[in-house]
């Protein structure tokens, strides 16, 4: 069930939240830590087996984590050293090679109990008959434990490899994806009467006809008669993440997110992520509280803070500088490598790579005064990417994930990792039972088996404030 507000556990008399934790993962050999595939406590060169994914899974759903959220990307980071230039994204495996993240799911699923999964997958490139099926489908497997995290992509290299010459314009992609919506909304919650699947072996009828529909959907952007070729999984509607904080990516989450994945590298700067979204969402008709808001975290943590300064010192010596400029080129569309080594990025007559880079400097943590060259900038990058960073002891790290909590207005957190499973086993040690012991956390769930949204929000289906609830249908009307 969804975690409620309950008595501190350490004399106050504060109601403290308790958090949603998600692990951020993807299915590739260096996700955000780029050359940390060859560390001893890495096993992400077996990404492409399945046992590395079973046996994660169960360490994560053991553990009492909430969600593995699973990032993903349809073309290769290729402009640094470019054009499309994969060697550096390749040799440190900074998010290549990379698999579908769907296929793997319903094998986690069979040897967990409660973890969900959220799976990225984007409106661009995908038919929406085609992943209305899909989701579907893992729905079904999982018995209710998927969540589609929503993208619309962003990658020239994915829009050439999909027949394009350049990706679609950013506003214009969220405008199809606004459309895609009404369409999977129409044949999760539209199509299929409650009562259309009736399994009666003794009169031989499976399904009733006239319980389903055609959606007829004609629209700017999609035409699909329908009707759905699955019949309603546990969730109809898979529970819905989205990431993206521009004006385009605010209203769209504001609209159709029932929890939102924000970036940023101080709490004060997500509060007004956070503020915009729950004002969109009133805006829109619903009520603020039903999107969940989960900050980006990456943390290094041991049993003393000078322990996990050693183990961050520990990373840096494995981390790949070429593949975190890769990232770089990828995320913003820069490569550096047309810049001399040494030029401080503050500085540089380039609005679009200074205004990335000042936002840095006047943010991350112990940085004021430093020089933002090539060689700084991979180092920032080379562990956890643009995602915040937390160094410390339990104690440490817990007060700051509360300041976010107090400051930030957030949820919850998708905590990437360095090492994987090591970064997961190091939180599961060291985290989840300061978190516990101040009220923060709970590894007991209230129910066996839950959908991902009842994890989130304690009910199986939409809620009636959400889009989707306006494509239900009753079964009587046609």
């Amino acid at each position: 069930m969804a975690p409620n507000n309950h008595p501190s556990t350490n004399g106050s008399s504060t109601p403290k939240k308790e958090l949603l934790l998600n692990a951020f993962v993807m299915t590739t050999p260096g996700h955000l830590a780029p050359g940390q595939w060859h560390h001893p406590r890495n096993q992400t060169a077996d990404y492409n087996k399945l046992s590395f994914w079973t046996s994660l899974a169960t360490k994560l759903d053991t553990a009492g984590f909430h969600c593995m959220f699973i990032a993903d990307t349809l073309g290769a980071y290729d402009v640094y050293k470019g054009p499309a230039n994969v060697n550096p994204a390749l040799k440190s495996g900074a998010q290549f090679p990379v698999n579908d993240p769907l296929y793997a799911v319903p094998a986690m699923a069979a040897v967990t109990k409660n973890l969900v999964f959220g799976v990225t997958a984007s409106t661009t490139y995908d038919a929406p008959y085609a992943l209305a099926r899909r989701f579907s489908t893992v729905d079904h497997l999982t018995e209710g434990r998927v969540a589609w995290n929503i993208v619309t992509s962003y990658l020239d290299s994915a829009a050439r490899n999909f027949g394009l010459d350049t990706q679609i314009e950013h506003d214009e992609r969220y405008r199809i994806a606004d459309e895609y919506m009404d369409v999977v909304y129409k044949l999760w919650e539209g199509s299929w009467s409650d009562d259309a699947v009736v399994r009666d072996k003794e009169i031989g009828v499976f399904a009733q006809t006239g319980k389903v529909r055609e959606i007829h959907h004609k629209g700017k952007y999609f035409n699909v008669p329908g009707p759905h070729i699955c019949e309603p999984s546990p969730q109809r509607t898979p529970f819905i993440f989205q990431a993206g904080t521009s004006k385009a990516g605010t209203e769209f989450g504001a609209k159709h997110a029932e929890a939102v994945f924000l970036g940023g590298q101080t709490p004060e700067k997500v509060r007004a992520s956070v503020d915009a979204l729950r004002e969109t969402a009133k805006k829109n008709g619903r009520d603020p509280s039903h999107i969940k808001m989960m900050a980006g975290m990456t943390i290094i943590i041991d049993e003393t803070d000078a322990k996990a300064e050693q183990k961050r010192d520990d990373f840096l010596r494995y981390g790949d500088r070429e593949g975190a400029l890769a990232l770089f080129g990828g995320w913003t569309g820069i490569d550096l490598s047309t810049y001399s080594d040494d030029e401080d990025f503050r500085f540089v007559k380039a609005p679009a790579v200074q205004s990335i880079v000042n936002r840095w400097s006047d943010t991350v943590p112990g940085s004021e005064g430093l020089k933002w060259n090539k060689s700084r900038i991979a180092e920032y990058l080379l562990l956890g990417g643009v995602i915040p960073k937390v160094v410390g002891g339990p104690q440490t790290v817990v007060d700051e994930l509360e300041r976010w909590v107090e400051v930030g207005g957030v949820d919850g957190f998708n905590l990437s990792h360095i090492v994987n499973p090591g970064s997961f086993d190091d939180m599961i040690e060291f985290l989840l039972p300061e978190l516990s012991k101040r009220g923060l956390f709970k590894n007991q769930v209230a129910k066996e088996g839950a959908t991902a949204r009842e994890v989130f929000f304690g009910q199986p289906h939409v809620l009636d404030d959400h889009p989707a609830f306006q494509f239900k249908w009753n079964g009587e009307d046609r």
